[in-house]
């Protein structure tokens, strides 16, 4: 069990308990989330070691391992998928300027994400911590990805593109990672950040009980605000920051089943629209953020 003491983001001593969230995927098991009052960050206090957190993995609804599509909930997600893969390679292209380069995705999953790049002509390296994914990417996609250690055997300065879809958050080695990325990325290349956002309208309106809180498997919880301090400290800085619009919709409909025991899509509908709404006017409250980024 790892208990913080001082931020892991700035290390500020100025922390305090935030709320409990429970963890409805494996364990039912409940978590305090901590504040940062520095610089606004949140992160999950008591969390499992990195060689102890596995089992709260293990769960058929764990799609990002398992790929299942049971449940109305997991077959929206793959039907957005086939969108959400096209949109992410057209960003990568345009902040990178490259039709075609080398990419590192780290925390591939079962790697339709990784596929679908080298199906558009990019030399691609996935990484990914759990076998059973690794194992699920090779069944699929015929793709070998790596062990998540070998993040720091990588070569530097190779790669035009790094993406972390949905990982930085549940990384044990924070500040490890975020300084191998820098070494890692070309001189003009783009690391692509997506993480939750615990600022943004579905986030508050459904507390602790909002899905992407994800207790213990998050770690943590990222506000722009906190995302550009820990990015800063290691020498890199935020090109742009791009909404994901989809994300509202599909974390509200979890949240909705988490908070009240069923699925109301209807509902989910009207707080993820609500949510995307309020973005139109300030792009930092989306419910999930793809921070675009470069070296200082």
């Amino acid at each position: 069990m790892i208990t913080y003491t001082t931020c892991p983001v700035c290390k500020s001593e100025n922390i305090q308990p935030f709320f409990v969230a429970e963890d409805y995927t494996v364990s039912n098991a409940e978590f305090n989330i901590f504040q940062c009052k520095n610089c606004t960050h949140l992160f999950t206090q008591n969390i499992p070691a990195q060689n102890e957190i596995g089992k709260y993995y293990a769960s058929e609804n764990y799609i990002s391992h398992s790929d299942t599509q049971t449940g109305i909930v997991n077959r929206l997600y793959h039907i957005v998928r086939k969108k959400t893969l096209n949109a992410k390679k057209l960003l990568i292209q345009k902040e990178t300027n490259k039709k075609t380069g080398k990419i590192l995705d780290i925390g591939c999953g079962t790697g339709a994400f990784l596929h679908y790049m080298q199906m558009a002509g990019w030399e691609s390296t996935g990484l990914e911590p759990d076998e059973t994914a690794r194992k699920k990417a090779q069944e699929l996609y015929n793709l070998s990805p790596l062990s998540s250690p070998e993040i720091f055997n990588l070569p530097q300065n190779t790669f035009d593109a790094i993406t972390m879809w949905h990982v930085l958050e549940h990384v044990h080695q924070l500040h490890e990672y975020v300084a191998q990325l820098k070494h890692l990325i070309s001189d003009k290349g783009s690391i692509f950040i997506a993480v939750p956002n615990y600022t943004s309208h579905d986030a508050k309106h459904y507390g602790a009980g909002w899905a992407a809180y994800d207790v213990p498997r998050h770690l943590y919880h990222f506000s722009p605000t906190s995302m550009k301090n820990l990015l800063e400290q290691h020498g890199l800085t935020i090109k742009k920051i791009k909404p994901m619009w989809f994300d509202s919709f599909y974390v509200s409909m979890l949240s909705e089943k988490y908070k009240y025991g069923k699925s109301n899509l209807l509902k989910a509908f009207f707080v993820g629209f609500i949510s995307n709404l309020k973005t139109m006017m300030n792009k930092e409250k989306c419910s999930s953020l793809i921070y675009v980024v470069g070296k200082a």
